[in-house]
């Protein structure tokens, strides 16, 4: 019996897997698909960095066990030899004991890179060996919806095998910053996902990818006019990465997104949404054919009181 930890809240406790590290959670007949997932979701951004070691086995255990996300992020890159892996990075220096570029290692070599918890990590967290995307697939696949960003577009095909031979086509979205690579995975018959930036928003059409796009990952730190510009875009999720705290997540809730990008899922379930007291402003809501106000974001947060005496 292999032993891990996991993290529930702010507890560390001891999560025993009776098979294996690696053995799959059973689920039932069918998978868990798109379509199970609640009005507003709760995403585990790498396994919810800022609490477990990202990209990490034990982490996306975690965050499976402590059941505060619908969904489990993960980042993807291919080897040299065409394995594919879990790893954010391009190198390995920053979360493993070794260094150097991950696209040189082949399977035999992955096997040997050995994750490094950062220290400021709530818990005990022991290093443990980098997974690759077939394991964390077999282990998690259809027990609850995945996410995993393809950092490497040439390993689109190779993915779309791996999720299809598994029959997971509905259970995991695939990630890009790119509208071609979105475009190229819902023609393999993937569930599509593009991320944008702040500063890609400020002249995105995004009902442009309405055709091909199944959640839209929106900036939380992006203007107001260009997130609502992407809750009306008509693609029917749109999600804010990468949420840190409750204030953050109140906004683009209160904005309209359906969905949050978190590295700190616990936190925020424990944290209930603030509700707005009072109907919202005028420029938090677009007219058809009419343009949005520039009034700042900043009167939303006034109180009652203090606006009475202006």
């Amino acid at each position: 019996m292999v032993i891990r930890t996991a993290l529930t809240g702010l507890t560390a406790l001891a999560v025993a897997a009776p098979s294996g590290f690696l053995a799959p959670i059973e689920w039932g007949r069918s998978p868990l698909t798109v379509d199970a997932l609640p009005r507003v979701v709760y995403t585990a951004h790498r396994g919810g960095a800022l609490e477990v070691p990202e990209n990490s086995m034990a982490g996306l255990l975690a965050a499976y066990e402590r059941g505060t996300a619908q969904v489990i992020d993960f980042d993807t890159r291919m080897l040299r030899d065409g394995t594919l892996v879990v790893m954010h990075d391009e190198t390995l220096d920053r979360t493993t004991y070794a260094t150097g570029p991950v696209r040189l290692m082949d399977r035999a070599g992955w096997h040997g890179v050995l994750l490094r918890p950062a220290a400021a990590l709530p818990g005990r967290w022991r290093p443990e060996r980098a997974p690759t995307v077939e394991e964390v697939l077999d282990r998690f696949g259809g027990r609850i919806m995945l996410m995993l960003e393809a950092k490497d577009p040439r390993s689109l095909r190779e993915l779309a095998g791996l999720i299809r031979a598994r029959g997971l086509t509905r259970s995991v979205f695939v990630n890009s910053n790119s509208p071609a690579v979105a475009r190229r995975a819902h023609r393999l018959g993937l569930l599509t996902q593009l991320w944008r930036s702040k500063a890609q928003m400020r002249t995105d059409r995004p009902e442009r990818w309405r055709p091909y796009v199944d959640v839209l990952d929106v900036d939380h730190k992006a203007r107001d006019r260009d997130l609502l510009r992407a809750v009306n875009s008509g693609i029917p999720r749109v999600w804010a990465h990468t949420v840190t705290t409750a204030r953050q997540r109140d906004r683009v809730l209160r904005l309209g997104c359906n969905g949050v990008i978190t590295d700190a899922p616990g936190l925020l379930a424990r944290t209930p949404v603030k509700r707005l007291t009072r109907t919202p402003a005028p420029w938090l809501t677009r007219t058809p054919g009419k343009r949005l106000a520039r009034t700042p974001a900043k009167r939303l947060a006034r109180t009652p009181a203090k606006r009475s005496r202006r």
